[in-house]
């Protein structure tokens, strides 16, 4: 049983200031916790709200409970504070940085006025953890356990300096499941060494510690002095400091994360891998929210790349060939269903509940219109007739004498993308990333911007020079860009297409007036740049204008924008299909 050092504590728990409190109570066993394991904290250090706080974790030997003296660390809140003075070769061979002989969590190092931190070597060789800085402002340093991975294992502040105050409040914070696997390992204790103080209102709680006196200096009775406590009037209040020594991490392992025996909807009896793996002619299926895929999106460590086989789009998340999923498969806008034994193949557990959190049951699966497109089919038609209008503008320069690749046009390589799919496009998976019905605002115009971008990418300068080839006045297209030269070829072609001209017309000395023409087809081009421009400037009213006027019923965003992101892809797909036809067909009159 672990000391009770709250109610050890002399100053009752209701009058405590609820960071002491937090202080004198031991960490839980949520996995899910991080426990603070260093801190240089200052606020208000010259008024009446003044709190200090000064602390690192010391590793002490031994698995069962027992309070250890205040270490002479508390006052500082640091292990080493200063450089050591060594006047001979050789003095310093038995350097061996402690907290009073004791291990740390967090090496820190401080004179006074300038402080560095940073996670004990110990500590991050026996857990396997890599460590990644954050520059600039920030200056942090962020630990890692790659081998699964587990982001942000440890993180905190890098540095700090004190000139009258100091200038950048520090914490360190470690995971609650490394920090008890390490100590378990260690078979040791995480004890908090802290000094602590605070000014409070005048109270009668600490008035009857004080026994009428001015100040007051408390210590345990009959026990190990594990605190010391004073109480001080001062600044109309009293000013009470604490340095204490407290067990707050046992050496006990966290509940572990287990596949093991989770019960799954549509399923009558816990699941395991043996089950799993004689699920060999199982045709039942988990069915998951898309949303599962959002983790592994979002997070550069994972290879989330969607996978097209024929009709079906794969999106078996995996990490650096250390493990995948397999046979994750979209259906429906919003949903993936991938069989019981491919979910239990060899993965950390830790992935399969993580899976779990998403199931749905399969009963409520009718109600779900399995055959509407989700964002990732989407994305691949889009790509397919940005290909198809590159193919198409490049056959129609060629004709006319300018050479350009397909690839030069639109940037993406017909050739890699068969052998390879869009590993080589990570814009085209950020596109494809899970679109929920109640997507925000500001998502759904990121996407729109970058589903503009791509198309604009066809080089404006080659568009002229079709243009010219066509009989369009130099002068009169220099100024303009992108979607309004695409509007104006296929002003020209489609005329040409109307009177059953062979592609040989398409070149000439005369200027054609139908090419200035405003043509109806493009408006889901210029429309989807107005909210380009509406991201750019946050203007949420632009934004609803221009869906409106695409035809896009706008009181459905209310419950989010992911019908209108469904709504403005197809419309410039039909765009940019009518304009590849229209090409294509005046390069087949030949």
């Amino acid at each position: 049983m672990v000391f009770d050092y709250l109610s050890a504590f002399p100053v009752p728990a209701n009058a405590l200031p609820s960071r002491l409190k937090e202080l004198l109570t031991p960490v839980g066993m949520s996995f899910n916790q991080r426990v603070e394991v260093a801190s240089l904290f200052e606020e208000d250090p010259y008024g009446n709200h003044t709190e200090y706080l000064h602390l690192l974790m010391a590793v002490v030997p031994g698995v069962r409970s027992r309070p250890i003296g205040v270490l002479s660390e508390a006052s500082a809140g640091v292990v080493q504070g200063s450089v050591p003075d060594i006047g001979r070769r050789g003095g310093m061979r038995r350097f061996v940085p402690s907290a009073s002989g004791y291990d740390y969590i967090v090496a820190s190092c401080g004179n006074g006025s300038f402080y560095t931190f940073s996670l004990a070597e110990k500590v991050w060789m026996a857990l396997g953890l890599t460590p990644r800085c954050l520059g600039n402002d920030q200056q942090r340093l962020i630990y890692d356990d790659l081998a699964l991975p587990e982001v942000g294992v440890a993180d905190g502040v890098v540095a700090s300096d004190f000139q009258w105050n100091l200038k950048k409040n520090v914490t360190w914070k470690i995971s609650n499941e490394y920090l008890r696997r390490y100590l378990w390992m260690r078979g040791a204790r995480g004890v908090r060494i802290f000094y602590y103080k605070a000014q409070l209102v005048d109270s009668p709680e600490l008035r009857a510690l004080m026994n009428g006196q001015s100040q007051v200096v408390l210590k345990p009775q009959n026990e190990i002095d594990w605190y010391e406590l004073d109480i001080r009037e001062h600044r109309q209040g009293l000013l009470l400091q604490v340095w204490a020594s407290v067990e707050a991490v046992m050496p006990e392992l966290c509940p572990e994360q287990t596949a093991q025996g989770i019960l799954w909807p549509g399923y009558d009896q816990p699941m395991t891998r043996k089950i799993a793996n004689a699920m060999i002619n199982d045709d039942r299926f988990v069915y998951l929210k898309d949303s599962f895929l959002e983790r592994y999106e979002q997070n550069s460590f994972y290879d989330s790349t969607p996978f097209f086989s024929y009709e079906n789009c794969d999106c078996s998340p995996s990490y650096r060939g250390q493990w995948s999923f397999t046979e994750c498969r979209r259906i429906g806008r919003n949903l993936i269903r991938v069989p019981m034994r491919e979910l239990y193949k060899a993965k950390p557990d830790r992935e399969i509940v993580h899976a779990r959190s998403f199931a749905i049951d399969p009963a409520d699966v009718v109600n779900i219109d399995l055959s509407e497109e989700h964002i990732a089919s989407k994305i691949k038609r889009f790509l397919d007739v940005l290909l198809r209008l590159a193919d198409a503008l490049a056959a129609l320069g060629k004709y006319v004498g300018i050479n350009k690749t397909p690839k030069d046009l639109i940037g993406f390589d017909r050739e890699e993308i068969t052998a390879n799919g869009w590993r080589s496009y990570p814009v085209l998976s950020r596109l494809a990333q899970v679109a929920p019905v109640d997507m925000s605002q500001q998502m759904f115009l990121a996407r729109c911007k970058t589903i503009h971008e791509l198309y604009q990418s066809i080089p404006n300068g080659y568009l002229k020079k079709l243009l010219v080839k066509a009989g369009c006045p130099k002068s009169d297209i220099e100024s303009r860009r992108s979607i309004k030269l695409l509007q104006a070829l296929l002003n020209i072609v489609a005329l040409l297409n109307e009177q059953d001209e062979s592609c040989d017309a398409f070149e000439s000395k005369q200027e054609r007036v139908c090419w200035r023409t405003d043509n109806a087809i493009m408006a889901p081009l210029f429309l989807n740049n107005d909210l380009r421009i509406a991201d750019a400037h946050e203007a949420a009213d632009k934004c609803l204008m221009a869906l409106e006027r695409m035809g896009f019923d706008v009181a459905g965003v209310s419950a989010g924008y992911g019908k209108a992101l469904d709504f403005v892809v197809d419309r410039v797909i039909f765009s940019l299909n009518t304009m590849c036809c229209a090409i294509e067909s005046l390069l087949l009159s030949e």
